[in-house]
């Protein structure tokens, strides 16, 4: 039997995931002179005054509080909002360990971004470079650079569409080709069966559950110390919706990190099984 190296997909909400709060709270917000509660109030207003999507009305509050500010919005503003995003503890070291544990077990291991905030800011954090793709809100700029239109808007269940192009191998979020285009479960580049998810809310919520309805495996985190946090994922875990719940501290030998470690063992017991089982069958029709 040929020996080949399975990928397995970690899949990673960002806000209240990674970092323990919304992006937008470390450093824009402050920059157009407004709280974090000030901001949010004025989206969710706006937001059910007309029947808007939420995603779309933040974007909009952003593009018109940054004008209001004389704030011009590039790209480069936006990763330097990203550079003073708060991570949580072990956020850092804990893509070389994963990596190193499966590798050290034969899996190839990919990480993806999979979120309702703002890309460009994303790719400010120092943890950007660890990521396969990072699938997240952005703008339009206009020729003089400046952000003045959402160019992808993602919202809970327009993150679904997403596993689907880690499925099949798609990167690019313009594509609505290839994602249609009927591909074996066995020649897709990462089964959902190898993928794990990672999520905090209830945002992530149709993610995890179909993560978890296909084989794969979805893990709901939470803020060490908040108890309606703990008590939003322990919920997830009681409606069946996910198969784990830790805390989000992702330092070696802390909880989350042996979870995955064991997810990892038996996606790749289940890979081994499944070629073992290939093989004789193979073998009987020879």
């Amino acid at each position: 039997m040929t020996k080949k190296k399975p990928t397995v997909a970690l899949i990673y909400d960002f806000d209240g995931t990674l970092s323990p709060g919304n992006m937008q709270e470390f450093g824009f917000i402050q920059a157009i002179g407004k709280d974090k509660a000030e901001f949010w109030a004025k989206n969710k207003k706006l937001s059910e005054d007309n029947d808007a999507n939420g995603i779309l009305t933040y974007m909009y509050l952003m593009i018109q509080a940054a004008k209001n500010n004389g704030i011009s919005l590039r790209r480069e503003s936006f990763k330097r909002f990203g550079e003073n995003v708060e991570l949580f503890d072990g956020v850092k070291e804990w893509f070389a360990l994963v990596n190193e544990y499966g590798k050290s077990i034969g899996l190839d291991i990919k990480h993806y971004i999979n979120s309702s905030g703002l890309k460009e800011m994303i790719e400010g954090t120092p943890i950007a470079k660890e990521f396969e793709n990072i699938y997240a809100c952005s703008f339009l700029y206009d020729v003089d650079g400046i952000a003045y239109w959402p160019a992808v808007a993602i919202d809970y269940t327009a993150k679904t569409q997403f596993l689907f192009k880690i499925n099949k191998g798609i990167k690019e979020v313009s594509d609505n080709k290839k994602i249609n285009q009927y591909i074996l479960e066995k020649e897709r580049p990462i089964p959902f069966k190898r993928m794990i998810y990672f999520g905090d809310g209830d945002t992530d919520i149709p993610c995890m559950k179909m993560i978890k309805e296909h084989g794969g495996h979805s893990i709901a985190v939470y803020t060490n110390g908040n108890s309606a946090k703990k008590a939003t994922a322990l919920q997830l875990i009681k409606d069946n919706r996910v198969n784990f719940v830790c805390p989000a501290d992702y330092r070696a030998g802390k909880e989350i990190n042996m979870v995955v470690k064991r997810i990892l063992d038996k996606i790749k017991a289940d890979y081994e099984f499944q070629r073992l089982l290939d093989w004789h069958h193979n073998k009987a029709q020879k």
